[in-house]
């Protein structure tokens, strides 16, 4: 399988609504999208890099087809140490399972590497998200600590608990 990442855009917007399950929902986008939000989300983050943020996020392509986003964010300090970079990803429920989301996090760690922005890769896992824990590990990330957070919350409102975990750039 052909795994390729390319700049989010507004075209993308309906293969990463048709790719949301609740599962996305509950660990990475926090409420169900739509068409119109994504692509405001797309705007957003073009926004953003205009003014100098560095939050980016890619669609993750499988053999030409959308089936997922992984974004990379130096701003995100939750948990993290200074340099490190937070990775976040989400793929569609049909193609979970394949090492699609640990090809995107290793290419997705190149592009942070080769643009420079920070000493490491970090993501940061639900204590309940077993499948996003196993990404980080094949991925090559280290489990470094678990930590209550003090900006995601879980289903019920409360501070989520999150297991770090870290690569080297």
């Amino acid at each position: 399988m052909d795994i390729t990442l390319r700049p989010l855009r507004r075209e993308d917007a309906r293969a990463i609504v048709t790719a949301e399950d609740d599962a996305t929902v509950r660990f990475l986008s926090g409420g169900r999208s739509t068409v119109q939000g994504t692509e405001e989300y797309v705007d957003r983050l073009e926004r953003e890099a205009a003014e100098g943020r560095s939050k980016r996020a890619f669609g993750i392509w499988a053999d030409g087809a959308c089936v997922g986003t992984v974004d990379v964010d130096p701003q995100v300090t939750d948990g993290l140490e200074p340099g490190d970079v937070n990775i976040a990803y989400g793929v569609a429920p049909w193609i979970r399972g394949r090492g699609v989301a640990v090809r995107a996090v290793d290419l997705v760690c190149g592009i942070v590497a080769e643009r420079n922005l920070g000493e490491r890769a970090a993501i940061r896992a639900s204590a309940e998200n077993s499948a996003s824990q196993r990404v980080a590990e094949k991925a090559g990330f280290t489990f470094s600590h678990e930590m209550r957070s003090a900006t995601d919350v879980d289903g019920q409102g409360k501070p989520e608990v999150l297991r770090v975990f870290v690569r080297e750039l």
